[in-house]
């Protein structure tokens, strides 16, 4: 990812858009849908993912049907906070398969973790796996969905200025 920000157009606000929207259009579709030629709509898309404001372009699945269906959000609280310690276990969680999403917070417990697992015997099994052989984690909390109101992956663009 590169780190110099680059100005956004409205062009390039309407291909973020339609991209959170739907990624797989066709570049033909895209620029159709956003009013450009697709010779422009390439070079923008190249240009966004260029400097790192398009990461990667994923499917979303449905969890539920592929048996992964149980949703933990998950505190960590470590008991030395050093920068190497907390390297060493962002390092050490983000190899787990299940754990879907890893944050450093502030303040309270010193990580959040969504995991997505099968059932509470996969869950029982990445917990024992990835926290309490650690030695350095001191606390776990452990909360389970039982309903999901809302997923969203899109982000808010800035307002469009004329």
């Amino acid at each position: 990812m590169n780190d110099s920000s680059i100005a956004l157009d409205d062009l390039d606000l309407r291909i973020l858009d339609q991209l959170q929207q739907d990624s797989s259009l066709t570049n033909e579709a895209l620029a159709e849908r956003v009013h450009a030629s697709a010779p422009t709509s390439l070079r923008r898309v190249r240009r966004l993912t260029e400097a790192g404001i398009i990461q990667r372009q994923v499917a979303l699945l449905d969890a539920a049907q592929l048996g992964r269906g149980l949703t933990a959000v998950i505190e960590i609280t470590l008991d030395r906070q050093d920068a190497e310690r907390m390297q060493a276990f962002e390092q050490h969680i983000t190899q787990e398969s299940a754990i879907q999403q890893c944050y450093r917070v502030s303040p309270g417990p010193d990580f959040i973790l969504i995991a997505q697992v099968m059932d509470m015997p996969a869950y029982h099994a990445l917990a024992h796996r990835a926290f309490t052989t650690q030695a350095n984690v001191r606390n776990v909390r452990a909360f389970f969905s039982i309903h999901c109101a809302k997923f969203e992956t899109r982000l808010p663009l800035p307002s469009r200025q004329a």
